[in-house]
């Protein structure tokens, strides 16, 4: 059984923070550059963030970078996001999945959450 869960999402106001997790079992992330992708209504998969496996670099899409942090416990086989001044615009269903290296597009990828509810509502 390979399985990832993400958790943590919820209703927010605008400016506020949530952090999201994403835990595995059955596959060990420690090999594994892992990807945040995040769908809202009535537009296409976007992804805004991924970890590398080998030196642990970051990388971020414009439209979170500076409020979104990724990060990574392997001993925890778990991965993170730290969503900070969240906006109404991020009101998303947030992924994670697994990918070789961080570069791919996400169609690449091959392990993915079921997703988690991210709204952004005064």
């Amino acid at each position: 059984q390979m399985q990832l869960v993400e958790s943590g999402g919820g209703l927010v106001q605008p400016g506020g923070s949530l952090r999201l997790s994403c835990a595995a079992s059955g596959v060990t992330l420690d090999y594994y550059a892992i990807g945040w992708f995040r769908r809202a209504p009535g537009k296409e998969r976007e992804r805004i963030s991924c970890i590398s496996s080998s030196d642990g670099s970051t990388y971020y899409a414009d439209s979170v970078k500076g409020r979104f942090t990724i990060s990574r416990d392997n001993a925890k086989n778990t991965v993170y996001l730290q969503m900070n001044s969240l906006k109404p615009e991020d009101t998303a269903v947030y992924y994670c999945a697994t990918a070789r290296w961080c570069g791919i597009a996400g169609r690449y990828y091959n392990y993915w959450g079921q997703g988690t509810q991210v709204t952004v509502s005064s």
